[in-house]
């Protein structure tokens, strides 16, 4: 029997623990069905807030992100999940706007320091953006959110789904270049495209440019063709869908937009799933 072949009752069901740009809590909540129950290992390249692990939660998992920060937070989570709630325990009690910009200006040493504060200033920055400034300093301002320590906070849990995971910082090629035959990969990078741009498109060439997505297209293309299953998330753009033309079966996705800074700009978002042979069988 296949090691993630695991009835729904089974599975205690974990909300993730941070807010994250283009997080895909939605995609979990609506779009449960179109992701694979069959196949030996779950390899994700961009974590981010690790919406879709938390929703399968495989047995086995390579989960990669180029943000050092954010995998070193889950791998403290997992080892050191107390000192990370205690940390994170004394910043809620301190919490304030003066504390606040003292905390980001703050080089934590200790792992689990560094962990809670992560997550502090993801619960309480603005819209949980995660922004470094040249120097590779966290710059967002203070957001109006409070609450640092959560009443769906279950590190225990969050720290045994981890446990049999491979946790790891690095490129998107590095993680895509492992996967094959019997592997899901899910694959949910920064939505840069071509041409046309808004500020958070403009936000993301920054950190993840037009030639990256093509980097990107032509690692998917060798994962398929390794036997991988593959589903891509990605902006719903002219640009896109004709980089991606030929790989595998597009499907537009609705969602609700949150993330803009003005409620004016929020509304109904179209996302693209591009989703290989194998995942669409």
């Amino acid at each position: 029997m296949n090691a993630n072949k695991i009835k729904k009752n089974e599975i205690i069901q974990i909300p993730p623990f941070l807010k994250w740009a283009g997080g895909k809590r939605w995609l979990v909540d609506k779009h449960n069905t179109l992701f694979p129950k069959d196949y030996d290992r779950y390899i994700e390249p961009f974590l981010g807030s690790g919406a879709v692990f938390f929703h399968l939660q495989p047995r086995k998992a390579i989960l990669a992100d180029a943000n050092a920060r954010l995998i070193e937070t889950y791998a403290q989570i997992r080892d050191n999940g107390e000192k990370v709630l205690s940390a994170l325990r004394r910043h809620h009690r301190n919490h304030n706007s003066e504390y606040y910009y003292k905390e980001r200006a703050c080089q934590r040493r200790a792992p689990a320091e560094r962990a809670a504060q992560f997550i502090y200033m993801n619960r309480t920055c603005f819209n949980g953006l995660y922004r470094v400034n040249l120097k590779g300093e966290f710059n967002v301002p203070i957001g109006t959110k409070t609450d640092v320590v959560l009443g769906t906070d279950d590190f225990p849990t969050v720290g045994a789904a981890l446990k049999n995971a491979t946790l790891i910082s690095q490129d998107f090629a590095q993680t895509l270049a492992d996967a094959g035959a019997g592997d899901f990969v899910y694959i949910d990078p920064p939505y840069t495209v071509n041409h046309k741009y808004n500020g958070f498109l403009k936000y993301n060439e920054k950190i993840f440019s037009w030639k990256d997505q093509v980097r990107l297209r032509d690692c998917v293309i060798s994962a398929i063709e390794r036997g991988a299953t593959v589903i891509v998330s990605n902006a719903d753009h002219t640009s896109i869908r004709e980089l991606y033309d030929g790989v595998g079966t597009m499907k537009c996705l609705s969602r609700a937009s949150v993330i803009a800074g003005n409620s004016e700009n929020r509304g109904t978002v179209d996302e693209l799933l591009i989703v290989s042979d194998l995942a669409d069988a």
